[in-house]
């Protein structure tokens, strides 16, 4: 959907065949799936534990966060709820027995539920199957079977529901099809009330994808890679162009031989604004792509923020051609990105970008980030501005959980909760921290069910799965909470859960995590995770299969799904819970206290300062129980901070030493003079090694010195080196009849030869280090750009060292 914009549409042609790189018909936001599955016991894999860095060390000083002002005792707050929780369960039995569910909510606030069970047996050429369509208008509690809105249509579960943008109450589906040259949708504009059918004269090969600004505009890639819109809800299609790539995979013959295209106005002029792309991808405000040069042996990431109007190369440090780069977080103010380490490493260093995206300091070195199947630890803290935390890989040979709370200035390993004990890999039984568990452990098959979880409305809170030690264990994980954002934490619940926010925060609710045995309680704490209470929503125990509630965070009913009866006659079972007459009351002032972000003493005048700014929140007190309420705002009161050096990062061509503070210069820079090409003209840094964090609002105080000197000369970038030549090598072949003319064109070009050579030594001598950036480059949320690096085809094994750590191991086809 991101590459869709209101006015803009971005796309990748080719003359050649193509095969996918993802899975581009994915699940709509807010789209949730089930999959009813027998228990089969797998032997967990193995991750990885690396010492860190000495600046890293559990025993490194870091702050320590404040937790909430002292309160009443939470624990005795919730009385008697068993007979108010019981009068606002509800169940609901499906009458068929497919293998999988998916759920969809259509609008904000609406309660009304699509659920989509699918049932289907592939054989040689074609598939049988069956869907059918239910509907809820109040959130889960009952259902109606609305199949015959679709006239009984077999559904395909890979495209799942598609749901409209904002309130828009749209919603489509697309029919299975067999053979043919067409396929046929349902769509509906009024919440899933009424289907019209709609022919197409293609076969998706993708989910539809909406204008996030106008839902009657769909876009679609056919499976003949052909580009389809329709500017009237899927009434009619145009096809605006053949051998289209949203972002695919290409063959290594067909790599680099594609052309970034925009339209502004649906397709009726489109207009090429690069070429010899190798892959693409949006940021933020940033369009980037990835540009083969020479021969096609390298290539070069450029960096646009007018969508292609102009490009500039991104000032990286050199990459050989076995590594590649990846896109971590960005949005309209910097860009995180990975930079991978030569070899089977499994790790590499994270670098941040100025606001420009084309200079980029290191931030991180060791990264956690596997070639095999790509899965990197790298989680956004959305309840806290600034707060990011990644998995490093140790020295030996360990993985390790460190924290940012400056948006990538600086990384810290997590405090230690003070109701914990460190673990078996400690060495020091009283020196260790908190390791989180995130997408790396679920992928080595961790007893891990969910990732870690936050809101933008439920301010600094963090859930997630962990271990206390040195490392991250591969022993059975726990359920820690955060309430200020990742500076201290508590464990919350023994062993592994699913869990889901409600109410802005003011609500947690979790299911234990039992594949092998059926379950019939659910946990639920008003307090942040210090106290929790217990309630039996069935006496007839099922097999739970996951954990449903509205996306947002504001709901307070929750969706517990599984199934029950014997294996050939198994049925889906959904209970529904109404947490809101739990809440007697709504939260009035009294129920909130002033809370200062990022401090550890709300009286001190200086603490709080993080990217340039304080910040007071209004949040709800631990012991009151009341109901924040759908129309919840968080209330901040911003104040701005004088400069020091934590506003700053450090410049490219710096970096900071481990145990300091302080940027010191790369010593292969060192003493060589800074110049780059920044929109066609050439520019001379000069700096004390500190640039503003993109984002920071700091105002006066200590600002170390840096300049950008226009030295008033052109340059060109090499990726437009290649059509000059070409220019002047028809110019020849135009007037090759005079000759006069030959001489001099020949004279020309040696001229340009040697100073497009002289410029290349210019580039890889000063901006480079010494090599040309050749790189893999994938989009913000599309880790890798392959599924694996060119050669390396064994998969990522696992081992557990007799300590229970994970210890990491990629293997390689190198001797």
């Amino acid at each position: 959907m991101g590459l869709l914009l209101p006015c803009i549409l971005l796309l990748c042609v080719s003359t050649f065949s193509a095969g996918l790189d993802f899975q581009l018909g994915s699940k709509a936001s807010g789209q949730s799936v089930f999959v009813r599955q027998s228990y089969v016991k797998e032997k967990a894999a193995k991750i990885a534990k690396r010492s860190l860095p000495a600046w890293l060390s559990p025993s490194a000083s870091h702050r320590i966060q404040r937790r909430s002002v002292p309160e009443g005792d939470s624990c005795k707050a919730l009385q008697g709820y068993d007979t108010k929780l019981a009068d606002n369960t509800h169940r609901y039995t499906f009458n068929d027995l497919s293998g999988s569910v998916s759920l969809a909510w259509v609008g904000d606030g609406t309660g009304v539920i699509l659920a989509l069970t699918t049932f289907q047996v592939p054989l040689i050429m074609i598939r049988l199957g069956q869907s059918k369509l239910y509907r809820s208008e109040n959130y889960g509690k009952s259902f109606q079977d609305v199949t015959n809105l679709i006239n009984n249509t077999f559904i395909g579960s890979e495209f799942g529901i598609a749901i409209g943008p904002e309130n828009s109450g749209k919603v489509i589906l697309t029919g299975d099809v067999s053979g043919g040259h067409g396929s046929h949708i349902f769509v509906s504009d009024d919440f899933g009330r009424s289907f019209s059918h709609q022919e197409l004269p293609f076969i998706p090969l993708m989910q539809i994808m909406y204008n996030p600004e106008n839902s009657n505009v769909l876009l679609v890639l056919s499976n003949n890679y052909e580009l389809w819109l329709s500017e009237d809800f899927g009434s009619n299609w145009k096809k605006l162009h053949d051998m289209v790539s949203f972002l695919m995979f290409f063959p290594p013959d067909d790599r680099g031989m594609l052309e970034l295209r925009r339209t502004t106005d649906f397709g009726k002029t489109i207009k090429t604004v690069a070429s010899k792309i190798y892959s693409f991808g949006l940021g933020g405000r940033f369009l980037f792509a990835s540009v083969m040069t020479g021969k096609g042996t390298l290539r070069m990431i450029h960096v646009s923020v007018d969508q292609g109007e102009t490009w500039n190369m991104a000032q990286l440090p050199p990459v050989g051609h076995e590594q590649f780069y990846s896109i971590l977080a960005a949005n309209d103010e910097m860009v995180f990105m990975h930079v991978d380490e030569p070899g089977d490493s499994g790790f590499g260093t994270i670098y941040v970008s100025d606001d420009r995206g084309t200079v980029y300091s290191k931030s991180l070195e060791r990264h956690l980030y596997t070639t095999t199947g790509g899965e990197t630890d790298f989680t956004n803290v959305t309840s806290l501005r600034g707060v990011f935390i990644a998995s490093v890989l140790a020295e030996d040979s360990s993985v390790q959980t460190v924290v940012s709370f400056d948006q990538g200035g600086e990384w810290v390993p997590l405090r230690k909760p003070a109701d914990s004990k460190c673990d078996a890999t400690a060495k020091d039984p009283d020196k260790c921290s908190l390791h989180i568990h995130a997408a790396y452990s679920t992928a080595m098959k961790l007893n891990v069910p969910m990732l870690p979880m936050t809101e933008p409305n439920a301010v600094g809170l963090i859930l997630a799965h962990g271990s206390v030690g040195d490392a991250i264990s591969v022993m059975r994980p726990d359920v820690y909470v955060s309430d200020d954002g990742g500076y201290t934490w508590i464990k919350a619940l023994d062993g592994p859960h699913h869990y889901a926010i409600l109410d802005s925060g003011g609500l947690l609710v979790a299911v234990e995590h039992s594949p092998a045995q059926a379950i019939n309680q659910i946990k639920f704490s008003t307090d942040e995770g210090q106290c929790w209470g217990v309630y039996n929503f069935t006496q007839d125990p099922i097999y739970f299969t996951g954990l449903a509630s509205e996306p947002g965070a504001r709901s307070m009913n929750v969706s517990i799904w599984g199934y029950r009866g014997p294996f050939l006659s198994q049925y889906w079972i959904s209970i529904t819970i109404d947490f809101r007459d739990l809440l007697t009351r709504d939260c009035d002032d009294k129920d909130y206290v002033q809370w200062l972000a990022h401090s550890d003493d709300i009286s001190d005048p200086n603490d709080g300062c993080m990217l340039g700014y304080k910040e007071k929140f209004l949040r709800l007190r631990k012991d009151s129980v009341c109901w924040n309420g759908r129309d919840y705002v968080v209330n901040t009161q911003p104040t701005p901070c004088p400069c020091t050096l934590d506003d700053f990062l450090c410049d490219f061509g710096y970096y900071r030493q481990e145990n300091s503070s302080e940027c010191v210069e790369q010593p292969d820079l060192k003493g060589q003079v800074l110049e780059f090409c920044l929109h066609g003209k050439e520019e001379q840094l000069q700096t004390s090694g500190y640039r503003k964090i993109p984002g920071d609002k700091c105002e006066g105080g200590e600002m170390p010195e840096r300049k950008e000197i226009d030295l008033s000369k052109r340059c060109v970038t090499v990726s437009i080196l290649v059509p000059l030549i070409f220019g002047l090598l028809l110019f020849l072949q135009i007037d090759n009849r005079s000759s006069k003319s030959v001489p001099i064109v020949i004279t020309v070009i040696v001229v340009m030869l040697l100073s497009i050579a002289a410029g290349v030594v210019f580039v890889k001598k000063y901006v480079c280090g010494g090599r040309f950036l050749v790189h893999r480059y994938s989009v913000l949320q599309q880790h890798v750009e392959d599924n694996a690096v060119e050669g390396v085809d064994d998969p990522l094994e696992t081992n557990h060292t007799q300590n229970g750590k994970i210890e990491f191991h990629d293997d390689s086809d190198e001797v």
